[in-house]
Parts: structure tokens; sequence; C-alpha cells
């Protein structure tokens, strides 16, 4: 059983997209958040064996049922850091020797998704794999066996988070395989970065397949 997640949040003003939303205020932030998920559940819709939508805070249940009609399981968040809230999302979703398991979250809208299915590939001979992010986190990260010691305390702000992760795979013995880099988008700079792409694939004639977020990135950068 290959297991697909998306963390999301509810998408609401004051919660959501708080660095970005110092720059473009919050209403327009949490559009720019509900944008990002609804393209991420359109894009995602018909990957894996079993698509799981991990939502938080607690009381967004009901937001997140919508999302059941197109083919997702929801499941709640626990309460603690992002950290454990992984591990404890690989602890359910790895129910034995066969299954593996991806995460993702909403923020790298024009990432390409055959990198998903990159990642499920590369499962099959690795413990591991990672999508590396350009502020030096990850983008994606896949198991078919786990650890908590691999999340455990782990300073998901800082630019380090990747090179941490790694020396922790080495420690506990896992192989690992990466798939290229790609950006998040968080800040005013890289909602910058991600309208210049955005143009730039549009110019070249691809389709950047993320409407919902090209609509409100242009809406935004030309107010």
């Amino acid at each position: 059983m290959n297991t697909l997640g998306i963390f999301a949040k509810h998408p609401i003003p004051g919660r959501v997209k708080t660095r970005l939303a110092e720059s473009i205020g919050e209403i327009a932030a949490t559009e720019f958040a509900q944008a990002l998920l609804d393209d991420a559940v359109n894009a995602c819709r018909s990957l894996a064996h079993r698509r799981v939508i991990g939502f938080s805070p607690p009381d967004a249940c009901e937001f997140f049922r919508q999302y059941e009609t197109m083919g997702y399981d929801i499941w709640r968040q626990p309460d603690g850091g992002l950290g454990q809230r992984m591990a404890a999302f690989f602890r359910t979703f790895l129910v034995d020797d066969q299954a593996s398991a991806v995460l993702i979250g909403t923020d790298s809208p024009t990432m390409p998704r055959r990198l998903i299915a990159d990642a499920f590939e590369l499962l099959k001979t690795h413990d591991c794999v990672l999508g590396p992010a350009t502020d030096g986190g990850y983008y994606l990260i896949g198991l078919r066996r786990t650890d908590s010691a691999l999340f455990d305390n782990m300073t998901f702000s800082s630019s380090d988070v990747l090179d941490q992760t790694c020396l922790r795979l080495r420690a506990l013995g896992f192989s690992l395989a990466l798939l290229q880099p790609w950006y998040d988008v968080d800040t005013a700079d890289n909602l910058g970065c991600l309208a210049g792409h955005l143009h730039a694939m549009r110019t070249a004639g691809i389709n950047p397949e993320c409407p919902a977020t090209e609509a409100v990135t242009i809406r935004v950068c030309n107010r």
C-alpha cells in the first residue's frame, strides 16, 4: 500500500502564511493558502493507492470533509510540534513491511507531480527519499520504515534541516535517495520568485498546472 499524505492547515486569516501576510496582508495570504491547498488536492487526486490530508487544527475537521468526495481520507494531526506530527503520520500509515508513505505540504505549487511517482519508485530500493528545498529543508519526505529519532527535537524552521536529517539517517542506517531540488513559497521574496517562474513557464508554453495559485499570484503581485 502506497500512501500519499498532504499536510494542510485550515486557511483562515491569521493562522496561515503568517510570514507572507506581513507583506501582502492576512486576507490575501489566506486566499493564497486556499489556492495552494486546492491545487495540491486536485493535482494529487490520482496518485498513490491511498491519499490522506493530514489537517490542523483539530477543530477544522468539518472544513476538510469536503475533500473526501475527491478520494481523500482526512486525518487529524495530533498535538505537538511538526516533528511529532510527522512521526505520527508515518507510524500510522507504514502499517507493514510492504507499505511506503510519502508526505508533502502545499507550499511548492510548481513542483512537478511526477516527482511524487519518482519517490514511490525509489522507495522500492531505499529506506528514505528526500526532495531538498532551496531554503535548506525538504519539500517531500518518503519512508518505507520509520524511527521517531528521525524527527525528534528537529528545528524545522532552520536552514539546516536537510543537513540534520541526513546525519540522523546515517546514524539510523537508513539508505537515502534524492529528488531534484525545488522551492517553497513562504515569504514575499518567495512569492516574487513564484511569479517570475509562472511567467517564464507560460512564455515557454508550459502549463504550470496550478491554476488557483497562479490566479492569486497574478492578482496579488499586480496590485
